[in-house]
């Protein structure tokens, strides 16, 4: 998630849609990725849900599991002071998105203050759900019932210190969006810091959580090229590895590049990485009830399971993102940020 000092827009979104269950329940056959990509996106699906002690005014950053019938999707939020925190809404079909109740997380034992850009997964060696989040040291919490907000335990840190290494290439970035994914052996802390580096720490599977060390460089491009709001998986039966990263285009907007590598500490080769040729961008998502957003940013994979493998199936994705009104502008923090789903066309699966 973007670090709130940068300075946007303002504006209002109305607009909420609906988009069929059956279509969007969780896929399960495997196939190879492809090497170009194209989407349909959903209207408004999850807007702000302001109360009386929460004057919210966007909702984004999602991460989502779909785990005992019912999707559970985690998210940030701003409001009218610029403050950043989480909230929480589930459902069983997608059709009651929009009106789910949502739970602000500064009421439960997470707690109020800064806490932004979840990610949600099933740890299980642990049988214990995990939510990571910056605060702004990659924090966690964890429950063992994620269908119940208030059993969320006290945020803990995964690192206390910013890694020396971040510290000298960061510049005047920010280091932001940590994402957590293992294979059988080790789990790795991946971040950004909006400077055009990704950094990946490791740790094993036998002392997560604790443990994160061997912080490097795990990607570098330009400062926009390679901006923040990484997301790694693992490819259902492939041996592969997808990332994405998040950039900033020649015009301002957001959208995704693609590499994949045979290992989570590989080299990482492009697959869909240009503005022109996006791994998902304005130049391949269409909006067929109208286009409300030039800007396709940080968001989730819908995974085809929920452990921390980050498991995915190729064969038909889909992804819930954070997009806005085209005409807003102002501070960041009050960008009228709502959250879509965008749906491969063409798969070929």
């Amino acid at each position: 998630m973007t670090a709130p000092r940068r300075r946007h827009g303002v504006a209002a979104l109305a607009a909420v849609a609906v988009l069929s269950s059956t279509t969007l329940a969780p896929a399960e056959a495997a196939t190879a990725l492809p090497t170009e990509f194209q989407w349909s996106s959903s209207d408004v699906l999850i807007s702000p849900q302001p109360d009386a002690q929460h004057d919210i005014v966007s909702i984004k950053d999602p991460t989502v599991v779909h785990h005992d019938g019912r999707w559970h999707v985690f998210a940030t939020t701003a409001d009218t002071a610029g403050s950043w925190s989480l909230t929480y809404t589930a459902f069983e079909t997608w059709e009651e998105a929009a009106t789910a109740p949502q739970r602000h997380l500064d009421t439960t034992p997470i707690g109020p203050g800064y806490r932004a850009a979840p990610q949600v997964f099933y740890f299980a060696p642990q049988q214990t759900w995990y939510l990571v989040f910056q605060s702004p040291m990659p924090t966690y919490s964890t429950t063992t019932d994620i269908s119940d907000p208030d059993s969320w335990s006290a945020p803990r840190t995964f690192q206390d210190e910013v890694p020396p290494i971040v510290e000298e290439n960061r510049g005047d970035g920010t280091w932001l969006d940590f994402w957590v994914i293992c294979d059988t052996a080790n789990c790795y802390l991946f971040s950004s810091d909006d400077n055009g580096h990704l950094y990946r720490a490791r740790t094993s599977v036998a002392d997560f959580p604790e443990g994160f060390t061997d912080t490097r460089i795990a990607l570098e491009d330009s400062r926009f090229a390679l901006f923040e709001a990484s997301n790694v998986y693992q490819v259902a039966d492939s041996g592969e590895y997808l990332l994405l990263v998040e950039a900033i285009g020649a015009t301002g907007r957001r959208y995704f590049r693609s590499w994949t590598s045979d290992a989570i500490d590989g080299a990482w080769t492009p697959l869909a990485a240009t503005e022109n040729a996006p791994f998902a961008g304005a130049a391949n998502v269409t909006f067929p009830g109208g286009r409300w957003t030039e800007d396709i940013s940080h968001g989730e994979m819908v995974r085809a399971g929920i452990d921390q493998t980050m498991r995915i199936d190729p064969c038909g994705l889909r992804y819930l993102y954070q997009g806005m009104d085209p005409a807003s502008s102002g501070d960041y923090s009050q960008l009228p940020w709502r959250l879509g789903l965008l749906t491969q066309t063409g798969s070929g699966c």
